[in-house]
Parts: structure tokens; sequence; C-alpha cells
């Protein structure tokens, strides 16, 4: 298989059958996945890998309806997106709780880079999951607004009232917590 075929390429060598082509898709997307659905659990890292697992085989089961209106890429984050709610549909209780005290002591780099990650994931478990979808996508991924409202299914209005809201929330966060510095 050639590291330099395209999405597109890959997703109908998929759908013939292919799953070498579908390996090479995962090894390109998994991390931008995984990333974002670590943020949408808040930091639950065995949460995030069993979400990114479903994603990806709804993916593999459904690649055929690809249609390359968008890429791929866009395609496969609003699978991970529907599995992520999915699992917060049926799943009411609170996602995670990090708390610093959870870290190990004997390190205190790791603690602090710990702490700051608590901070980081009690801040996005304060927006609203709406708010907290779009600023994942547009500040970690880096999506554009147009992608984000493709991976929602919300109006780009819609997308930047969230991101809007979302930022001020953040912001008055960091401010309270001494981030502002």
């Amino acid at each position: 298989m050639q590291e330099t075929a395209d999405d597109k390429t890959l997703a109908r060598l998929t759908a013939e059958g292919r799953r070498d082509a579908f390996d090479l898709l995962v090894r390109r997307h998994q991390s931008a996945v995984r990333r974002f659905l670590l943020s949408l659990t808040l930091g639950n890292e065995s949460l995030c890998d069993d979400l990114a697992q479903e994603a990806f085989l709804k993916a593999y089961l459904n690649i055929g309806k690809f249609r390359a209106a968008s890429s791929f890429q866009t395609w496969l984050m609003r699978i991970a997106y529907n599995t992520f709610y999915d699992y917060k549909r049926a799943n009411t209780p609170e996602l995670t709780d990090l708390s610093a005290a959870d870290a190990p002591r004997n390190d205190r780099t790791y603690t602090q880079d710990y702490e700051l990650m608590a901070d980081i994931y009690h801040a996005l478990s304060l927006l609203k999951d709406q708010e907290r979808t779009c600023i994942t996508l547009q500040l970690i991924q880096g999506e554009s607004i147009e992608h984000i409202a493709q991976i929602t299914g919300m109006a780009e209005n819609t997308v930047k009232s969230h991101l809007k809201r979302g930022k001020e929330r953040l912001a008055n966060y960091l401010k309270q917590n001494g981030y502002d510095r």
C-alpha cells in the first residue's frame, strides 16, 4: 500500500475489501480522533481509547457510505462525535473527576503537568457540551468553523456562538485561577 495515496482512494480501496488501506487511514487519523475524544471525555484515557476504537469500527463498517462530500477526516470526526454523544446519552454519570491528589508525588515535574492537565480538563468540564465540542475542535484540533459545522451538524453561526461563549467561560475560569499573568 502506498503511503502517498489520498484518503479518498484509501476509502474506496477499503470498501473494495483492502484492509491494508484502512490500516493506513487509521494510522493517519488516529491521533486527531484520540485527541478530540480525550478532550470530550475530560482526560479519561481508557474511555477515550474505547470510544476511538468504536469510532474506527463504525467507520470501517460504513466506509461504503463515505461520498467525499467533505474530507475523510471530517467524516471520521463526525463519527467520533456521534460515538461520544451516543455513549454520553447511555451513561449519564460524570465522565471523570481528575484530581491532583491522584498524581504520583515523587516526580515534581510530572505532578505539576498533571495538575495543569487537571485544571484544563476541569475548565473544559465547566463548559456546556456543545461549547466544549466546538472549543475542542477549534483550539485543540485546529478545525475551521466550516468543518466544525460539518462535524457537529450545527449551523456556522451556532458554532460561532458556542465558541464565543465557551472562550468567555474559559477566560473567566483562567483569570479566577491565576492563569492571567
